[in-house]
């Protein structure tokens, strides 16, 4: 029942999303500049704790920010669970990033619109540091609500806290322990965030753990 009406909101117009065993978009169709050869393996600590915590189980919904790719689809389906994707950064490039109550009503409105406690965990990658202020708490907020207990998000940030610009990313699973990763240009972040800042953001979920590589990105996992 829980999928059924999932396809159902899946299918709405103007949504990004793809659920697993449908005919997504072409893995580099959400950004074109980005070529196969561009993706450079990365050992993730974070991934690999995202995965330690569902191993054994099978069924679960999985929310990918990241947009549809065939590597994250084939990984999460061939471990018995069901994928969802939203390529978020992409639409937000549709909509302007603005604060009002009413772009944020309709952004939503086409994104994370799903029913509550539908997930058992998200993939949210490095999507946060592009949201202004409004629109980063009501994301936040949605993705408490879709979210069950006890359910489990990998988000990605920069660590340069005084960092004009960074690199966005495409990410892919290869493994549990690796990512491959592509730039997907410069871009100015809405924010860079240290420790209090993240903690203070996901202020409600029960708790997060902090993983700081060499590439100076800093991995969080959130236990809601």
């Amino acid at each position: 029942m829980l999928r059924e009406r999932l396809r159902g909101m899946l299918r709405q117009p103007g949504s990004a999303e793809n659920p697993a065993g449908a005919a997504g978009p072409d893995p580099a169709s959400s950004d074109r500049a980005v070529r196969q050869e561009d993706f450079r393996p990365r050992h993730s600590n974070g991934l690999d704790q995202f995965f330690s915590y569902i191993k054994g189980e099978t069924g679960l919904s999985i929310l990918d920010l990241a947009g549809a790719n065939q590597s994250n689809v084939s990984y999460i389906t061939n471990l018995g669970h069901r994928i969802y994707s939203e390529d978020f950064l992409r639409s937000l490039r549709f909509a302007a990033n603005g604060d009002g109550q009413a772009h944020l009503d309709s952004f939503l409105s086409q994104n994370l619109n799903h029913a509550e406690a539908s997930f058992d965990g998200v993939l949210v990658w490095d999507v946060l540091e592009y949201l202004s202020a409004p629109l980063l708490a009501a994301t936040v907020e949605r993705l408490f609500r879709i979210t069950k207990p006890g359910s489990y998000l990998l988000a990605v940030f920069q660590s340069q806290e005084k960092a004009t610009s960074a690199p966005q990313y495409s990410f892919r699973i290869q493994d549990s322990k690796t990512l491959l990763v592509a730039d997907r240009g410069v871009h100015k972040p809405e924010q860079i965030f240290n420790n209090r800042n993240l903690e203070k953001l996901f202020t409600g979920f029960e708790s997060l753990k902090f993983f700081l590589s060499r590439d100076k990105l800093r991995e969080v996992i959130v236990r809601r």
